[in-house]
């Protein structure tokens, strides 16, 4: 059976058709308003794409305007009274067309990268060895310190323009790197130009919780005041960020300073998300759903109270496989069994300098898929309308639905699972961000 044509109803509203794609061979919309209303993707439906074959998609002043069966749509078109004067005129050849990516979990701004690190675990240096050693976080720290914020932009634009090219077009931006005032809102401030010069939405959290500086070592109650009362209120009062995080471990902050700093930062209007079990079973996913957080990120060792919590609640899983893999670490997040328990699971990359060097949501996929055995389909999902979900950006981002943001991707290729099967390889052809094209 046909998947019938959709539409924005007030067309007039829209204005001038600004893009239409013909000859979609494969339109993953990922739009299925029926699941959709009932809030993020759970089980069966993170297999639901909401597919049309030989499809057509319209465009109107950055938005979906119209898609389906591509003679329905012309016909549609030809009837709405929009001018197709201006427009942009592709042709799919029959490729296929999915939302643009939404990487839900990143700290792309810093400096120096970290590969001797990488090579020390090779040889068999542990994470938290290394960091004890003085690298890790406390590394990138003392180096964008030193860094000057056009310096950083430069650096971080770069990264996001490559991000961009392998089809990430909404990208979760975090601080962490700076733990103090003047250094946190550098990076949310650097965060936010560098999204805009690359073209890229941006999605800025304030992750001051990131570790305790080594000059508050001997007083971590005068950071967490720090935290409370100077960071949080100034990057709200600046409006440098929307989300709060924090490291929720038993060697990072606690389970009681983070419900301290996650409060603070719930009482001055930001959204939370937490780093929640990734180095034990501490109870980080659990505090997450309670507080009411968007996403629970990491959950490597997540214990069956904190899959029920995520299960019970709509706080998004974000699982990195991506940061098991470049740790080379052998367990991954139990995505299986908490699909099958009803956790709504997101993926997003990790990028950071230090455990996770990757940059391609499309390598994420595949990781996904050959070791925590998700489906092409659920792992799509997962980089798209989940992830959108997991930043609070469902309305705008995440689908191809009639009357979000028009970021979609055309694929080299005529099936959506060749992107994780081709491991490795970039599968995007053409990005377009707000109906217009980025990068082709």
């Amino acid at each position: 059976m046909k998947k019938p044509l959709r539409h924005v109803e007030e067309v007039a509203d829209l204005g001038c058709v600004d893009l239409v794609v013909d000859h979609i061979g494969q339109l993953c919309t990922l739009d299925v308003p029926e699941l959709d209303a009932k809030g993020p993707r759970r089980r069966e439906g993170l297999a639901e794409l909401g597919m049309v074959q030989d499809a057509a998609l319209v465009c109107a002043a950055g938005r979906i305007a119209a898609y389906g069966p591509r003679d329905n749509v012309l016909r549609w078109l030809d009837g709405s009274g929009c001018s197709t004067a201006e427009a942009t005129q592709v042709d799919a050849a029959g490729r296929a067309v999915l939302p643009g990516y939404v990487d839900p979990h990143t700290h792309t701004v810093f400096g120096k990268t970290r590969q001797d690190e990488y090579e020390r675990r090779i040889r068999g240096e542990t994470y938290l060895e290394i960091a004890a050693a003085g690298g890790g976080i406390h590394s990138s720290v003392a180096d964008l310190r030193n860094r000057s914020e056009g310096e950083l932009e430069a650096l971080t634009r770069a990264r996001l323009t490559e991000m961009l090219a392998h089809g990430t077009t909404t990208v979760e931006i975090k601080s962490g790197y700076g733990l103090s005032l003047e250094h946190e809102t550098k990076m949310l401030r650097v965060a936010g130009a560098a999204a805009a010069a690359a073209g890229v939405r941006c999605v800025r959290t304030c992750l001051a919780a990131h570790e305790v500086p080594k000059e508050y070592r001997e007083d971590r109650g005068q950071y967490l005041r720090i935290i409370t009362d100077e960071i949080l209120p100034q990057v709200v009062q600046q409006g440098l960020a929307d989300r709060c995080d924090v490291f929720c471990e038993p060697t990072v902050f606690n389970l009681e300073e983070s419900v301290v700093i996650l409060s603070r930062a719930r009482d001055l209007g930001l959204a939370l998300t937490v780093h929640a079990d990734e180095l034990a079973s501490f109870g980080g996913a659990v505090l997450a759903a309670r507080m009411g957080a968007d996403s629970a990120d990491h959950l490597i060792r997540i214990d069956e109270a904190g899959r029920a919590a995520l299960a019970a609640s709509d706080t998004v899983a974000v699982l990195l496989p991506g940061t098991v893999f470049s740790l080379g670490l052998k367990n991954y997040a139990p995505a299986r069994g908490m699909i099958e328990q009803g956790c709504a699971v997101a993926l997003a990359t990790d990028f950071n300098p230090g455990s996770s060097p990757i940059r391609s949501m499309p390598l994420v996929q595949s990781i996904a898929c050959t070791q925590m055995r998700m489906t092409p389909a659920e792992s799509l999902t997962a980089c798209t309308l989940n992830s959108a979900w997991a930043l609070g950006r469902q309305n705008e981002v995440g689908s191809l639905a009639p009357g979000k943001y028009a970021d979609l991707l055309i694929i080299d290729g005529q099936d959506y699972r060749q992107i994780p099967y081709f491991a490795g390889r970039n599968p995007v052809a053409s990005v377009f961000v707000g109906g217009r094209e980025i990068s082709a």
